[in-house]
């Protein structure tokens, strides 16, 4: 029998959390009906691929700040910049030159961005690529992938989950979706809304590649009814190639947007796209201006030099193919311990190596969130914290090795479970998801 880990101080926390903080932190992947009851509720210091908690407790960390932090926590190259920059101050009257370098940096990266705009999120970025296409096309309406998760806070995306109260229904309206490797949904959807449609918005993979050249036809299809491409790379920018998945893919939207992975974890997304697009935000036109993006903080200058670390650090060091093979590393250790449980069918791997995500799934095969709830708190009482299988470079063979470790020890209760029930070994209620109607 493993000691179970301690909490109190994090439970503390909680109530004082909750108390001052709706839902009791502030970004919903973080909180607590995501993780199991027995479970670290704040972290307070992190170093490469593990984190340590309030109450004392060590971790091996996946996810990575949601996806942000590609490097490691408190890389040490990109905090020395990151100091250095803020001994010059960090925000300005003016610009500062290290916006045009980072701008540049960017630019030079990505084969089509031409033209560069920071703000400090994706959904800030993505939402201003919306507008430029609204303004380019003179059209309303906005065709969204059905099949990736999120896109935006703002209202033209949630208004579309399970939790569009407080939008207008003429806001939600004005979203309509078509699906991933579905090349006649795409046509479909130009079908049924002629002449009306701004923009495609997608991300270039999830959990599955392109098929059949779907982002070249999608792509070719929506210029050809007169529309943009707007292309999500807030995951896939700086995990699939250092260009973005449209190297990998060999395509060139119109607009495409960074974040997560561009900056080792500082507040830092990106607007990249075609000149004659993203000019219609500037100040060198002579048609009707559009407000694209005015953020005080947009260009904070520790944060660019952040970003302009991690991106050299991308060209000079493997840190693409590292995932890949730890990512692949990781697979291949929980397909066997998965095989040695007895439990294929009920517990998978999917996605890309560098953007791992697993499924839990009942008695019955059906997914499963009391599943997952026990599975991460067994992961948590082996000492790691998996709400996805995200690795970083600083996830070393020992790293991936100890967590397949942990992962067989896991399953074991997990394939227990399926013969006795899930609520026998359950500490508490099961973890929810995000997007939910009713809490």
């Amino acid at each position: 029998m493993r000691a179970s880990l301690r909490f109190d101080r994090s439970r503390k926390l909680q109530e004082r959390s909750h108390a001052i903080i709706p839902g009791g932190a502030h970004t919903y992947a973080k909180g607590d009906d995501q993780y199991p009851v027995d479970s670290p509720g704040f972290i307070v210091r992190g170093d490469g691929c593990h984190v340590w908690d309030v109450d004392g407790n060590e971790f091996i960390e996946y996810g990575m700040g949601l996806r942000a932090v590609t490097l490691g926590h408190a890389y040490p190259s990109v905090v020395e910049a990151v100091n250095d920059e803020l001994r010059r101050g960090n925000n300005f009257t003016r610009p500062s030159p290290i916006e045009i370098e980072c701008a540049e940096k960017l630019a030079g990266l990505v084969n089509s961005g031409e033209m560069v705009k920071f703000a400090k999120n994706g959904s800030d970025v993505t939402t201003a690529a919306v507008k430029l296409a609204r303004a380019y096309t003179g059209r309303d309406l906005i065709a969204i992938c059905a099949d990736h998760p999120f896109f935006s806070v703002d209202d033209w995306f949630i208004g579309t989950t399970a939790m569009p109260t407080g939008i207008p229904l003429a806001i939600r309206n004005l979203t309509v979706t078509f699906h991933y490797n579905d090349i006649a949904s795409v046509e479909d959807v130009f079908r049924r809304y002629p002449g009306q449609i701004a923009c495609l918005v997608m991300e270039a993979e999830r959990t599955e590649p392109p098929r059949d050249n779907f982002l070249q036809k999608a792509m070719e299809i929506s210029r050809s009814n007169g529309a943009l491409c707007v292309l999500d790379e807030i995951v896939t920018g700086f995990r699939w190639h250092i260009g973005g998945a449209q190297a990998v893919y060999g395509v060139e939207p119109d607009l495409s947007t960074f974040g997560k992975g561009m900056a080792n974890g500082f507040s830092v997304a990106a607007l990249v796209g075609r000149r004659e697009i993203m000019e219609l935000g500037g100040i060198r036109h002579r048609g009707e201006r559009v407000f694209l993006l005015s953020t005080t903080y947009g260009a904070e200058t520790h944060c660019l030099a952040a970003a302009l670390q991690t991106m050299c650090i991308y060209e000079q060091e493997p840190v693409v193919e590292h995932l890949r093979r730890q990512g692949r590393r990781l697979t291949d250790g929980i397909v066997r311990e998965v095989e040695a449980a007895g439990v294929r069918g009920y517990v998978g791997v999917e996605g890309h190596p560098a953007n791992l995500s697993y499924y839990t799934k009942d008695q019955n095969g059906k997914a499963s969130q009391a599943f997952r709830t026990l599975l991460l708190q067994e992961l948590i009482q082996g000492g790691v914290i998996a709400p996805s299988l995200v690795v970083s470079y600083s996830h070393s063979d020992q790293d991936i090795d100890r967590t397949v470790d942990a992962v067989g020890v896991a399953l074991r209760v997990y394939a227990r479970a399926l013969n006795d029930g899930v609520d026998r070994y359950l500490r508490g209620r099961p973890v929810q998801p995000v997007f939910r109607r009713f809490c």
